[in-house]
């Protein structure tokens, strides 16, 4: 499984805690196990692997930080949603913008870009073009508006090249 996938695992769980009263841990509870999975491979492939030790550790980090910071992150999506009001952003739209916006400020080891990219790429297999852009131009004048005075965050490199995900993030 790539973090990517892992990454997308949890989102799915944190846009599933819009539609209930249940608590972070119970969502993970409930969905972080291998019966759960199995039943869910059958609908999807981003199912059929079951995270190792350090996916379950970066979904756990994810959906319970996003959680956790829910009303900041949404405050943020409001203040850069400048010509969309919140309740008009699709609810996959904000779970994805939440998730990128926890790493971006909580999570130093995912550099900025592989973020906002990992969001964007996971949006076009939910939302409409539209709304993809949407996500790109929030989520990339959040990182330079709050961040201007910041250093990048270097992109890890392996021999000489870049890459935007860590190597070790894919079970072998």
């Amino acid at each position: 499984m790539t973090r990517n996938n892992a990454r997308e695992i949890a989102v799915q769980m944190i846009f599933s805690l819009g539609f209930s009263n249940k608590s972070a841990e119970q969502v993970l509870d409930e969905q972080l196990t291998r019966e759960r999975f199995a039943e869910l491979a059958e609908e999807s492939p981003l199912y059929e692997q079951f995270p190792n030790e350090k996916q379950v550790e970066y979904i756990t980090e994810l959906v319970k930080g996003t959680f956790s910071h829910g009303p900041e992150l949404d405050d943020y999506i409001a203040r850069y949603s400048k010509s969309w009001s919140f309740s008009r952003i699709p609810r996959m739209a904000a779970a994805i913008m939440r998730t990128a916006m926890y790493e971006v400020l909580y999570m130093p080891d995912v550099p900025n870009a592989a973020a906002i990219n990992a969001a964007v790429e996971m949006a076009k297999n939910y939302e409409p073009q539209e709304v993809v852009s949407f996500i790109n131009g929030i989520l990339g004048t959040f990182v330079r508006t709050e961040f201007a005075d910041v250093p990048a965050r270097p992109e890890k490199t392996v021999a000489g090249e870049t890459e935007t995900e860590p190597a070790s993030d894919t079970e072998e």
